[in-house]
């Protein structure tokens, strides 16, 4: 059953209501200390403290320093139980809604009024009057302050579990679309290393037959001719159409792609940080890179792989590394571009969330596919990333197999 919900400022408007309704029937049955005053004397610190309640989420120190000016103008003309009950709401409102200092200043103030109505009580009425003092005088500065921190560390603690869930669903979400991924990417560098190269290893020994029926004068419709001439177009077609399907699958958003595909290379290596550095800030991650030599002209299937390999070590210092700094650096050599990456390491026993090191290995798999080298583990107090790629490629790998 959904029970409907009441908007925070209405909330305040029924407090405040509650307040003036509840104060004005004990001043009409004349249950209130007038000490034979004027009966204003009680309603106008009433009326003060319920318009107070109107701003005791949006100004709390606002709310808290006026009620208690008005609190005490109450207790000296004509205190009245409403009135003390809507200062104790106040000082609960400043310590939920307000900071964490104003929090520490109410327990110091209500501490330190507390000590000196003790103290004074003992000294005019004696031992047994300044312990009901004590009691009555927590009741009302010290109470609410504590409970309002009671309140609100809950709060935080449940806001801090229920992003940490958010958290694991959405690093969960990526596992599986990097998972996705990966095995949409390697059934591309399947199709494209077996049945492409076949495909266009027919298509060119066909053009070659074809060749060697025109040296022969053999008629156009000639039936060898015509086969020849079915087979080279029918792999032609066939190679356009493999090639779009192996874009197709390299299209991460899974939406239509052509032959137009670019693989992603070192030039989007700042956009990755920027969007590691916006994740990294709730949990204390900074993000920093350094580039040494000339980046000059890299190779698409190197600067492919040197992408994949960046951003999948961000990911995992997003996930598992502790607060602080992870440096990132690209060191761009004559023959090899060298990748490091540093991050702080958590080491927490049981904390690690789903990933079964698939990263690791695909990491290492795309720098053993270029005839390079991989390592990661534990360095110094961090955890180590580090890559070497050849930078000596081919032209003929324009279509990355990384």
């Amino acid at each position: 059953m959904l029970v409907p919900s009441i908007p925070p400022r209405r909330v305040d408007q029924l407090i405040a209501l509650c307040g003036l309704l509840g104060g004005s029937v004990l001043i009409a049955f004349k249950v209130y200390d007038n000490h034979h005053q004027s009966v204003w004397s009680a309603v106008v610190p009433m009326l003060v403290l319920a318009g107070l309640e109107l701003v005791r989420r949006t100004r709390p120190v606002l709310a808290v320093s006026v009620g208690g000016l008005a609190f005490a103008a109450s207790l000296f003309t004509g205190s009245l139980l409403a009135t003390t009950i809507m200062y104790t709401d106040l000082l609960y409102a400043a310590v939920i809604y307000g900071t964490h200092r104003m929090s520490r200043v109410l327990h110091l103030t209500g501490g330190a009024t507390v000590l000196a109505l003790s103290v004074l009580a003992w000294w005019i009425e004696g031992i047994p009057y300044a312990l009901l003092i004590a009691v009555v005088s927590s009741l009302v500065f010290l109470a609410p302050v504590w409970t309002g921190d009671l309140v609100r560390k809950h709060r935080r603690e449940a806001e801090t579990e229920r992003l940490r869930a958010e958290q694991t669903a959405l690093l969960s979400e990526m596992d599986r679309r990097e998972a996705v991924v990966a095995e949409r990417a390697r059934m591309a560098r399947e199709l494209h290393d077996v049945v492409a190269n076949h495909l266009s290893a027919i298509a060119i020994h066909a053009t070659g037959a074809q060749s060697a029926a025109r040296r022969r004068h053999l008629a156009e419709d000639d039936p060898l001719v015509e086969v020849l001439a079915v087979i080279r177009e029918n792999s032609v077609q066939g190679l356009a159409e493999m090639r779009r399907m192996i874009g197709l699958l390299r299209e991460s958003g899974g939406g239509e792609a052509d032959e137009s595909y670019t693989a992603p290379d070192l030039a989007a290596v700042d956009a990755l940080l920027a969007k590691a550095r916006a994740a990294g800030q709730d949990v204390g991650l900074d993000f920093e890179l350094t580039e040494q030599g000339e980046r000059g002209k890299v190779p698409v299937p190197v600067g492919l792989a040197a992408y994949r390999i960046v951003q999948e070590s961000l990911t995992n210092a997003l996930k598992h590394a502790g607060p602080g700094l992870v440096t990132l650096r690209l060191d761009f050599g004559p023959e090899e571009l060298r990748i490091a990456v540093d991050s702080p390491y958590r080491g927490e026993e049981g904390r690690e969330l789903p990933g079964a090191r698939a990263g690791l290995v695909g990491m290492a798999e795309r720098a053993g596919l270029l005839g390079g080298s991989f390592e990661a583990g534990p360095r110094d107090g961090g955890w180590s990333v580090r890559a070497v790629l050849p930078r000596t490629q081919g032209s003929d790998g324009s279509e990355g197999r990384a």
